[in-house]
C-alpha cells in the first residue's frame, strides 16, 4: 500500500506538471472504486485551472476554483504521465486532459480501492480528513504531543503509532523502521515509555520519513512515482521484510509477530 513518502512522492512528481494548467476533460472508464466517483468530478472540473497540488495524510488535494478533487491512492493505486494517444489497460480507471499539453495525467488501480472524490470549501474539512492527527514532518507533532497522547495508554507502540487520529502517514513500513531506530519494542504499552524515549522516537518517525520521501518512497510490489519512476527506500530497510535475517546492529536473528493483522519484524536484542 503506498503510504505517506509514496504519497508525498507522488504528490511531487505530478504537482510541477499540473500547476496553472487548465482542465480540459476528465475521462472515467470506471466510477466504482472504493466509493463512486461522484458526478461533480466530470460536471465541474472541465474548464477549471489548477491553483495548488497539496497532501493531508495520504490523500492529494487538485485544487481548483470551484472545488477540490481529493485522491486516494487506497492498496494499489497510482498516477502516472502518458501521451494522449496511449491506449489503457485494464486497470486504467481515469484520465485527466489538459488543454494543450501533450500528455494525460492516468489513473491505475487494479484493486480499485482508491477513491476520487470531491469537496467545495476547504478541502480538509470532509468527512473523510476533518479528523486527521497532525502531519509527522511538521512542528504540531512533537514529544509534548505524543506524551500526552500516549498517556495511560495499554495499546502496544506501534499499533498506537499507526492510528491516523494520532498522526498520519506513520504505516507499516515506517513504524518498524522507526521502532528500531529508536530502539523501543514494539509491543511495548505507549504509556509506559518515558518521554525522553519518546522524543527519541518522534525524532526517528521524522527521519524516517524524509529519508523515505527523499529516496522516491518504498516499492515493495507495483509502486511507482508520478514521474514512473520506482522508490529506492527498500535498500534502506533494516528490518521490514527481514525476518530471521542478522539485525544490522547486533547480528542476532530479527524476529517476526502479528500486530493487528500486520507483519512486525524487530530485534529482541536492540530494541527494549
Amino acid at each position: 500500500m503506498p503510504e505517506l513518502p509514496e504519497v508525498e512522492t507522488t504528490k511531487n512528481g505530478i504537482a510541477p506538471h499540473i500547476l496553472n494548467q487548465t482542465i480540459e476533460r476528465i475521462e472515467i472508464r470506471q466510477p466504482k472504486l472504493r466509493w463512486p466517483i461522484p458526478d461533480d468530478v466530470a460536471h465541474k472540473l472541465p474548464g477549471q485551472v489548477i491553483r495548488h497540488v497539496t497532501r493531508r495524510g495520504k490523500y492529494i488535494g487538485v485544487q481548483t476554483d470551484a472545488g477540490t478533487l481529493i485522491i486516494h491512492l487506497g492498496m494499489s493505486g497510482s498516477l502516472y504521465f502518458v501521451a494522449p494517444e496511449t491506449p489503457p489497460m485494464f486497470h486504467d480507471h481515469v484520465d485527466i486532459h489538459f488543454a494543450g499539453v501533450d500528455k494525460v495525467l492516468r489513473y491505475t488501480d487494479p484493486r480499485r480501492f482508491g477513491a476520487m472524490l470531491w469537496q467545495e470549501g476547504d478541502w480538509q474539512l470532509h468527512e473523510l480528513i476533518s479528523h486527521l492527527g497532525p502531519e509527522p514532518l511538521t512542528d504540531g507533532f512533537n514529544v509534548d504531543y505524543l506524551y500526552e497522547k500516549a498517556k495511560g495508554r495499554k495499546q502496544a507502540i506501534k499499533q498506537f503509532i499507526m492510528d491516523s487520529k494520532i498522526v498520519v502517514g506513520v504505516g507499516n513500513i515506517y513504524a518498524n523502521e522507526a521502532l528500531f531506530m529508536a530502539g523501543i519494542r514494539p509491543t511495548r504499552a505507549a504509556g509506559n515509555i518515558s518521554k525522553a524515549r519518546l522524543a527519541v522516537f518522534v525524532e526517528c518517525i521524522k527521519a524516517v520519513l524524509a529519508a523515505a520521501i527523499a529516496q522516491g518512497g518504498t516499492t515493495l510490489k507495483d509502486f511507482v512515482s508520478g514521474e514512473g519512476k520506482p522508490g529506492y527506500f527498500k535498500q534502506e530497510l533494516k528490518v521490514y521484510g527481514r525476518a530471521d535475517q542478522p539485525c544490522v546492529t547486533c547480528q542476532a536473528p530479527l524476529k517476526e509477530i502479528r500486530q493487528g493483522q500486520r507483519s512486525t519484524v524487530y530485534c529482541a536484542h536492540c530494541q527494549k
